[in-house]
């Protein structure tokens, strides 16, 4: 006899449009766990850097992912990443040099592919708030709970500046948008919000509003 069905709920957007911000918060208020999809390509760009391997050689990358075991937990309330025997940091995956290079691995067809198998192994034990750039699209086209944040290229300019990040938000959009692998879409049924105006607890106010909705 099968449990209930976890909850989850997909939350897409592009690079600082508040999405981590949001989705964190309404992981809290429903009690689940937090899950950043996009920690997992950042962990395994980490790994690839580690071991030496420049980011364009896709053989090589392929050969470490082959032999590389990754490990999904949680820590209260939030989704952890141990790759090989490393349990990942947020330091680690935030460094300047994983930001330069992880749109390259995320791009690769097979890293996609097997990290999504990941998440929704994940996801379908647990139940989860998993924010990212396919979650709708890709990893959980069937979940009824879909959200997309947005924000203006400027303002999410100035979020990056203001976490001290500096790499390009064009160049971002323009690599996660055309890649031929789940490429940054408004997921169909999307409820979308534009957070340029609005305050983080205003947009979690929205989300909540229409999963209560949909909860009842």
């Amino acid at each position: 006899m099968s449990g209930p069905t976890p909850l989850i709920i997909a939350i897409d957007g592009p690079a600082a449009s508040g999405k981590s911000t949001v989705a964190k918060r309404v992981a809290a208020e429903l009690g689940c766990v937090f899950v950043n999809s996009g920690g997992m390509y950042r962990a395994f760009t980490w790994w690839v850097l580690q071991k030496g391997i420049v980011a364009e050689d896709t053989p090589s990358v392929l050969d470490l992912l082959a032999a590389t075991d990754f490990a999904c937990g949680e820590e209260n309330g939030v989704g952890t990443i141990t790759i090989g025997e490393t349990r990942m940091t947020s330091s680690e995956m935030a460094s300047t040099e994983v930001n330069a290079n992880v749109s390259v691995i995320a791009s690769i067809p097979e890293v996609r592919e097997r990290l999504v198998a990941e998440q929704r192994r994940y996801a379908e034990r647990n139940g989860v708030v998993m924010e990212g750039r396919d979650i709708g699209s890709v990893v959980f086209p069937g979940t009824p709970f879909k959200f997309y944040i947005d924000a203006s290229p400027e303002v999410r300019e100035q979020r990056r500046r203001s976490e001290g990040i500096t790499d390009s938000i064009a160049k971002r959009d323009r690599i996660d948008s055309s890649r031929k692998a789940s490429p940054l879409v408004i997921p169909k049924d999307a409820l979308v919000v534009d957070s340029s105006d609005l305050s983080a607890d205003e947009v979690v106010e929205t989300v909540m509003a229409s999963i209560r909705s949909r909860l009842v």
